[in-house]
């Protein structure tokens, strides 16, 4: 169980909650902070001050002071006005991600939240009430407000949630799950919807499988290097301390455990070939760029989710407004990182064609069949790829370049942070696509250079992928293959299984 307010959470603890179902409870600690940052809402309200979010409107209405009376209306009517959001519904793994990081960011005592509210949303979490949450509609400033609005009807007992595979009304899923439904006091509505926690929640459960597939990139990297029997000579420990990048010297060192024991290498080493193509030699400078940006990324994630984001934030003698809400840091990161993996699907692809290509593939079959003109083999598998990776050239433009003003000018800067972590989910997927291909074209590669083997990594990576995929000896229909490999690839087991053989962790 993850226990909130324990210790920092990590992309790891969210990825536990939002996909693989682990339950969430608050601490004693923290159910404290929570009560005493309410206690001073109620202080404010006492003594009738003037605070935007709690007796004010929202954005450009915020010099307009709602009476006592009003009160009750405004923090529903905040939530029905802004769940406006459009496009296809976040998947479930998603909701569950935004609900953990909201309980998280509200635990930390400054947003003047009730105690009701957050127990509700735990208990959404831990009994799978899931809001149905359009994908589109939010620019990232104030930050995400219609994605969380769509979250926060089913807390109110309106909107739309899956429970038990079923959609149903909000009210109808929450009694069900024998949820009581919170009415909203003053700042709640404010509190619950201020924040990035979609934008966050998305690159999150991302960066997890982005951090999976930098290992996965230098799996299948090595299988190709054997396959097309080139060398680790660009590999040597000595040249990348000489450009001492640590994303580039874990690739390297990767890329040599993977190679340890290779027969083909060895079988080559005095050919005339003194230099491979980059998309070989080049895999550390190249993996191991975008290591280091996932790097960056993490961190900054991970500072994120942590982080009180909602506005005003209520200390201990004022609340005072401000702008954590803005998705700046996240958009940056989400932007940094498009561009980061879509460059391993880029030199990927390369590496397909090669592989497929009888001028560059070192004695391979053209597309790895026999009988050619008979048998495509895997001609149409690289199109597939080189298809992915020009997608992602699209995707990869940086949504956190465009603004445009909102509220009538008093939010003119917004930062898309939503739109760049929608968009690295949607290449992340692509590139795993790319890395199957990969796999599966190198495995056949392999069985060309029998019986010599390759290196220790790169053989047990093979026989996972032909436990799968038998050998292609003639055309069929493989698109069942190719979908049953991205899912071992999308598993920790792959890397798990690798590194048991090896006897050795590889570096992400």
């Amino acid at each position: 169980m993850a226990v909130i307010g324990s210790k920092p959470l990590t992309v790891g603890d969210v990825w536990r909650v939002a996909v693989l179902g682990e339950e969430v409870s608050l601490d004693d600690g923290t159910r404290e902070k929570i009560l005493q940052s309410r206690q001073r809402v109620e202080q404010i309200l006492k003594e009738k001050k003037t605070v935007y979010g709690i007796n004010t409107g929202f954005g450009n209405f915020s010099n307009v002071r709602i009476s006592l009376e009003e009160l009750k209306f405004l923090q529903r009517n905040l939530i029905l006005s802004h769940a406006v959001g459009v496009g296809e519904p976040l998947s479930e793994e998603i909701v569950r991600a935004v609900m953990l990081l909201r309980v998280n960011a509200l635990s930390l005592g400054f947003s003047g939240i009730t105690l009701e509210a957050v127990d509700t949303l735990i208990e959404m979490i831990n009994k799978g009430v899931h809001p149905v949450v359009p994908s589109q509609g939010s620019v990232g400033a104030s930050g995400d407000l219609a994605p969380l609005a769509h979250v926060m009807l089913v807390l109110m007992g309106e909107g739309e949630a899956n429970y038990k595979k079923e959609r149903l009304r909000g009210k109808e899923a929450m009694k069900r799950a024998g949820i009581r439904t919170h009415t909203l006091l003053a700042k709640e509505g404010l509190a619950l919807i201020n924040g990035t926690q979609v934008m966050t929640a998305i690159g999150a459960v991302a960066l997890y499988k982005i951090k999976r597939l930098s290992v996965i990139a230098d799996i299948i990297g090595a299988m190709t290097v054997d396959a097309l029997m080139g060398t680790d000579k660009a590999f040597d420990e000595r040249i990348h301390l000489l450009r001492p990048h640590r994303g580039q010297g874990a690739a390297a060192s990767n890329l040599r455990a993977l190679l340890h024991g290779s027969a083909i290498r060895k079988a080559h080493s005095d050919c005339d070939e003194v230099q491979d193509a980059y998309s070989l030699r080049c895999m550390p400078q190249v993996h191991g760029a975008s290591k280091d940006a996932l790097r960056y990324a993490l961190n900054v994630v991970e500072t994120e989710i942590n982080s009180a984001t909602d506005n005003p934030l209520i200390f201990e003698d004022e609340a005072i407004s401000g702008g954590n809400f803005h998705g700046q840091p996240v958009a940056l990161a989400m932007d940094f990182m498009k561009t980061a993996v879509s460059e391993w699907g880029n030199i990927s692809e390369r590496r397909i064609d090669r592989l497929v290509h009888p001028a560059y593939n070192r004695g391979l079959p053209a597309f790895l069949t026999e009988k050619g003109g008979v048998n495509s083999g895997w001609m149409i598998p690289q199109y597939a790829a080189a298809s992915l990776v020009s997608e992602n050239k699209v995707l990869s433009h940086p949504a956190s370049v465009d603004s445009i003003p909102t509220s009538a000018g008093k939010e003119d800067h917004v930062s898309m942070g939503t739109i760049a972590a929608r968009q690295l989910m949607m290449i992340t997927e692509n590139v795993y696509s790319v890395y199957t291909i990969e796999s599966m074209a190198a495995a056949q590669g392999l069985l060309y250079r029998a019986p010599l083997r390759g290196g220790e990594g790169v053989e047990a990576a093979a026989s996972l992928i032909r436990a799968i995929m038998p050998p292609l000896t003639e055309d069929r229909w493989f698109k069942p293959e190719i979908d049953a490999v991205r899912r071992l690839l999308d598993s920790d087991g792959f890397v798990q299984e690798v590194e048991k053989v090896m006897e050795k962790p590889l570096i992400p």
